[in-house]
């Protein structure tokens, strides 16, 4: 049985990783999914890679950071299947530095495609998916919301406050829309090679991350598409405004 059959997702950050593997994981669960990403190449593997498994997909290239694209991908969920069911956001960069390290405009970027897209996603989305009786919207945010790490400035930043906009997303359009945050801890994607690259030896550092959870390896994109799946599923249908760490039990040594 299709968990999402006949329901629409906006997947952003899709080309790469977590967000791809969820993009892939929705369509073969029954949901038509449009495609977010700056890599058309990547992106359009995608696509080609969920048609080729007899699902339904688009890729519309762009960057999220800008508010007229987020518009476009909504205007694309409608004009091509009709309506809107979620969202799932995955895209984010690092901007490492500390404050006194990180430019003024690494500062802005990384919010702007962390935090600000988010909030351009859903200023448009919304107003389509609460035309269905009930709406499912996840964040991908971090453990670095609740957890500091050297030289992490921005990111960590952007990270908690996504984590406070679910909250308020939740409050304000509950019971039309459920939203929820996911959490991840050292996940096996290009990302965590880039933040190592804060530390003086990268692997070492990528090896540390894997041994300082509980399960004493790095979490996969599957694990991650596995909880994105629950959240958007009816065997959730009573959460909402709620962050999951996804972390292989690094949070629970504080």
């Amino acid at each position: 049985m299709q968990q999402l059959k006949d329901k629409i997702f906006i997947i952003t950050g899709a080309t790469s990783g977590m967000g791809r593997e969820i993009a892939v994981r929705f369509a073969g669960e029954g949901a038509s999914v449009v495609l977010s990403g700056r890599n058309q190449e990547r992106g359009q593997e995608v696509e080609k890679e969920i048609k080729n498994q007899n699902g339904r997909a688009l890729f519309l290239a762009g960057d999220v950071a800008d508010p007229s694209y987020n518009e476009q991908l909504v205007d694309t969920a409608i004009d091509n299947f009709g309506k809107l069911n979620g969202v799932v956001t995955n895209a984010g960069i690092l901007g490492l530095g500390s404050v006194t390290e990180l430019s003024l405009e690494d500062w802005d970027q990384t919010f702007k495609t962390n935090i600000s897209s988010v909030f351009y996603l859903l200023k448009y989305a919304i107003p389509e998916i609460v035309k269905n009786d009930e709406g499912v919207t996840i964040v991908n945010a971090s453990i670095a919301a609740f957890k500091s790490f050297p030289n992490h400035a921005a990111y960590c930043a952007s990270k908690a406050g996504l984590v406070a906009l679910v909250k308020q997303v939740a409050v304000d359009y509950g019971p039309k829309i459920r939203i929820n945050s996911i959490c991840p801890g050292p996940v096996d994607t290009p990302m965590i090679w880039d933040s190592a690259k804060a530390f003086p030896d990268p692997e070492e550092a990528v090896n540390q991350a894997a041994d300082a959870t509980l399960m004493k390896r790095l979490g996969t994109p599957k694990d991650v598409a596995d909880l994105a799946l629950f959240l958007a599923t009816e065997s959730s249908g009573w959460i909402t405004g709620s962050s999951f760490n996804i972390d292989g039990g690094i949070m629970a040594r504080g």
